[in-house]
């Protein structure tokens, strides 16, 4: 999608960043200087134009592409362009970095990339817990394989691991009490065991502490986040322009990654508040909106994650265990062939979760080790600065 649907909005910031480039040029008197702040205009602008492009493409997904797992790695990988871009304008200008009032800025900057680096932990854990989901799908699978005949015992092995896939998406204080009742309409009397090995599995695949809480660390990143006042553009050459775009960058695609992807103490209640004269703003703003939107339908309220292919499992595996509960053996030849439609509706939904659960891990990997990578260089260079050899 072409970026002129958001390129109304572009001209009042362009203008108010030329005036204070401006009133700069007239301080400025010989040639080598304006030219170097032209290079650096360019740069900069350049910078905001890709951001503003690579969002507005993102926005243009449609409904049922919005928090697919395709959507979700495309969003990683405009957020890993934006942080190598941002790389080289702090490489280009580290002799800002140590002065006032960038190196306030940049410090909070570097402040928030540490605790995105707890996020991205949280969502390797959440991505863990859909690839466990994954593995009792494959097992209904394997239960009701298209080469075998169909009985009693396939059924039974298919409705215990549906019934273990709706305890495990089900909320962690919810599940003890679902995995009671459901047990005992099975005649099991082992539910108190079940739960304790739940938990235990859940408690050593966590990598971060039990107490820890998406929404509060999504709130701690967006904690002082505003536009930057013009006497900090003046006074920093600019730079704190693309400070304050890279944050909102870095704040909107972690609040996305939780919106989409199972974690602890999920919440959605982070206030994004952008002036409309970036041009990056509006595309931003309404993805923002559609995931809101989305996360208020009356299917998803109570969803551990908005990623279409969660609500997906869900109702495959709902339809599943609705139609063995209404199986009667010896098997009809119509419900027999109802079972192998659905069968082969789950056998896609496996392979789609499967080809995109890797490269999403992958890439969130990428993410935690670019931003460790990011932060060192900076306070490398603020270093550097501070004590010239």
């Amino acid at each position: 999608m072409p970026a002129t649907d958001y390129q109304g909005s572009s001209a009042p910031f362009t203008n108010f960043g030329r005036s204070i480039l401006s009133i700069r040029r007239d301080q400025v008197h010989s040639m080598e200087s304006s030219h170097e702040a032209s290079s650096q205009e360019l740069e900069l602008e350049a910078f905001q134009k890709q951001v503003t492009e690579r969002f507005v493409d993102l926005s243009s997904a449609g409904p049922e592409d919005l928090l697919s797992l395709p959507w979700v790695r495309k969003l990683l990988d405009v957020f890993l362009c934006c942080q190598e871009e941002f790389r080289i304008i702090l490489f280009n200008n580290k002799e800002y970095l140590s002065k006032a009032p960038m190196d306030r800025v940049i410090a909070e900057f570097f402040e928030r990339t540490v605790k995105a680096l707890d996020v991205c932990n949280a969502v390797r854990d959440g991505i863990e817990q859909i690839r466990q989901w994954q593995k009792l799908l494959e097992i209904v699978l394997c239960a009701l394989d298209n080469h075998r005949s169909l009985g009693e015992g396939q059924f039974r092995r298919a409705k215990k691991a549906l019934i273990d896939l709706a305890i495990g998406m089900l909320d962690e204080k919810d599940s003890g009490a679902a995995l009671a009742h459901r047990n005992r309409s099975f005649g099991r009397n082992n539910a108190t065991k079940d739960h304790r090995s739940l938990g235990h599995f859940r408690s050593l695949s966590w990598s971060v502490s039990r107490s820890w809480s998406a929404a509060r660390q999504l709130q701690a990143i967006g904690n002082n986040l505003t536009a930057p006042r013009a006497n900090d553009i003046l006074a920093s050459n600019r730079l704190v322009v693309p400070v304050f775009t890279m944050s909102s960058v870095l704040l909107f695609v972690m609040w996305a990654l939780v919106a989409a992807i199972p974690c602890q103490d999920r919440g959605l209640q982070v206030h994004f508040s952008i002036p409309r004269q970036y041009t990056w703003a509006a595309p931003i703003l309404s993805l923002h909106e559609r995931i809101v939107d989305e996360s208020k339908k009356r299917e998803r309220k109570n969803a551990c994650g908005l990623l279409k292919e969660i609500y997906q499992i869900e109702k495959c595996s709902r339809h599943m265990n609705e139609l063995s509960d209404s199986v009667q053996f010896p098997l009809t030849e119509e419900k027999e062939g109802e079972v192998r439609q659905r069968v082969e509706e789950l056998a896609q939904l496996c392979t789609a979760i499967k080809d995109g659960l890797d490269p999403l891990e992958r890439q969130v990997r990428e993410v935690f080790h670019r931003i460790v990578r990011s932060r060192t260089e900076g306070l490398d260079s603020m270093g550097r600065t501070n004590n010239p050899e």
